[in-house]
């Protein structure tokens, strides 16, 4: 069986190999911009790989394993959460599809967070476009099976956590 740190090193790597393709191939290579859906989505990983960074570091006999399990799965959860939104928005019939909006990069610099945020979650018709595929899976829905994945890696992990000595 994987141990508590081994966990910890696996979803670091998965974080960091999936923020690695987003932005040298998928940005870089392919030109494709993200959506605001795509964003979120990126700063979930990101923090997603901070807290199995942290996890790696410290050891699971402490009481900080059992608060950053479940901190991950909350997170994972979120993570899946947007992007079964985002799934959704690519779903939607054409004449359904909600109208373009400003970019996130604007609504930070013009909204409040908070309006920002439902104004992204609530999508644009740049989160319906579907401009890449592999393996006949979007995207979202790529973005969608790393989430469950880390999800089981965070209840695994959380699990294998120790009382302290």
């Amino acid at each position: 069986m994987f141990s508590y740190r081994s966990l910890a090193f696996f979803g670091l790597v998965i974080c960091t190999a999936s923020m690695l393709f987003a932005v040298l191939y998928l940005e870089r290579t392919l030109y494709l911009d993200p959506c605001p859906l795509c964003i979120l989505d990126r700063v979930v990983i990101m923090a997603l790989g901070v807290l199995f960074l942290i996890a790696l570091l410290h050891g699971p006999r402490t009481i900080f394993a059992k608060i950053n399990g479940v901190l991950s799965i909350v997170l994972t959860s979120i993570g899946i959460g947007l992007a079964s939104r985002h799934i959704w928005l690519q779903n939607l019939p054409k004449d359904q599809v909600p109208e373009c909006g400003p970019d996130l990069y604007f609504m930070l610099d013009t909204l409040p967070l908070f309006e920002t945020l439902k104004k992204t979650l609530t999508g644009s018709g740049s989160c319906a476009d579907t401009s890449w595929t592999f393996a006949d899976l979007t995207i979202p829905e790529q973005t969608l099976i790393l989430f469950v994945i880390l999800l089981i890696l965070s209840v695994i992990q959380t699990l294998r956590a120790r009382k302290p000595l």
